[in-house]
């Protein structure tokens, strides 16, 4: 799934949108203290109220929001698995009655209960529906309407929250004009802030892959990955900022662990060529040739496919793994290029790396910033200095 894929079907969790069913709900709720079931129920989700499907909506919502290799993963699952979460999703959604959909739903969790122990009390909610696609009208000129063709997806949508304990207030009666002190026994479920969920299948345009869950992670890269290998059966995700550590560690391995900001401007210029260049909906992936590409171009010497090859191999212990070229380069990666040194850190754009320079003068070692006007620090710009003072010479 592409971002597009994604924010169509989000956009859809509202209530009352002939776009969007859903057929039942089921929580169900765990206790922290012993990982075992303390209750579950399914409901039809129609026979809500309507403060109730807010909420709901709203946190299904919150599992489909974040960067994509960041906090939301479009995961494939692994093969001949042992009681494998993609054929008990498959035949949740093929089930024909409520009772078969939760002996389906109870198995995974059983899995996420098997050696995890919660810090909370949490609650489990799994929704099962139907996500209508209208197609695009071929000709703007046609009185046939968009919602007269549409393509019909079943999925499964899971949402984890946990608990937290009521609070305990002081109110005051105004009826018998006195204090009280106010406490509700009952935990509170924080549907606000999901701890974890997943969507299956993936949808990509107008297309269902079975082969692939996406999952959504509680905040950016701080993955459970419980809940990917033993829970969902799915290959090792790796996040943007893995991407970006592989590709610096495997630049360094090749050309050594120094390298001048204007070659270093050079690589990242090439890597966004990639991306501008790609006409795909899926952001491109570069592997060892396409590096040891990006790395000739950029100016780096004695650079050669078969020395990037031999350094994924070393890196990864995968020498045909592919990175996604948008983790690479910090403007796609929704990060700044970070300059550490013992007097200050700085951060700037891959475009703003070219004007650094690090520069030796009178036996001092400086960080020189190219600049096309004057320099404001809290409101006051800064006045030119002169960098090299004139040498006094010698009387005799």
């Amino acid at each position: 799934m592409n971002k597009k894929d994604i924010a169509d079907i989000k956009k859809q969790f509202k209530v009352n949108n002939d776009l969007l069913k859903i057929n039942d709900i089921f929580n169900v709720y765990i206790m922290k203290e012993s990982s075992d079931i303390y209750h579950h129920e399914s409901t039809p989700f129609e026979m809500l109220e309507q403060e109730q499907q807010d909420l709901f909506m709203a946190n299904f919502k919150k599992v489909l929001t974040g960067q994509l290799d960041q906090k939301l993963f479009e995961l494939k699952f692994r093969q001949d698995v042992e009681n494998s979460s993609q054929l008990i999703l498959h035949q949740g959604i093929l089930a024909n009655d409520t009772e078969e959909w939760k002996t389906q739903m109870l198995q995974l969790v059983a899995k996420m209960l098997t050696d995890k122990q919660y810090e909370n009390d949490i609650v489990v909610t799994f929704i099962r529906g139907e996500y209508l696609k209208p197609t695009k009208r071929s000709n703007e000129d046609t009185e046939e309407s968009s919602r007269d063709k549409v393509y019909s997806h079943s999925f499964i949508l899971c949402s984890i929250n946990k608990t937290q304990d009521p609070k305990k207030e002081l109110l005051f009666d105004y009826v018998e004009k006195e204090f009280k002190y106010h406490f509700v026994v009952d935990p509170v479920i924080n549907l606000k802030a999901p701890i974890g969920g997943f969507l299956f299948p993936c949808f990509t345009d107008h297309a269902a892959d079975v082969n692939r869950v996406l999952y959504s992670a509680e905040k950016a890269y701080e993955l459970d990955y419980h809940l990917i290998e033993n829970v969902l059966n799915a290959e090792e995700a790796m996040t943007a900022e893995d991407d970006k550590i592989i590709f610096e560690e495997i630049v360094k391995d090749v050309a050594g662990d120094q390298i001048n900001t204007s070659t270093l401007a050079n690589v990242y210029d090439e890597i966004q060529r990639v991306i501008e260049e790609n006409e795909e909906p899926e952001a491109p992936k570069i592997d060892y040739k396409d590096v040891a590409n990006v790395l000739k171009s950029s100016g780096i010497q004695d650079v050669d496919t078969e020395k990037v090859e031999s350094a994924f191999d070393k890196i990864i212990d995968d020498k045909n793994y592919e990175m996604k070229a948008t983790s690479i380069v910090p403007k796609y990666s929704s990060k700044s290029i970070k300059i550490k040194t013992k007097v200050a850190d700085l951060s700037v754009s891959p475009q703003e790396l070219r004007y650094v320079r690090q520069v030796h003068i009178d036996g001092k070692l400086y960080l020189i910033i190219e600049l096309e006007e004057n320099t404001m620090i809290e409101g006051f710009e800064m006045l030119p200095e002169a960098l090299f003072h004139k040498v006094e010479e010698d009387p005799e």
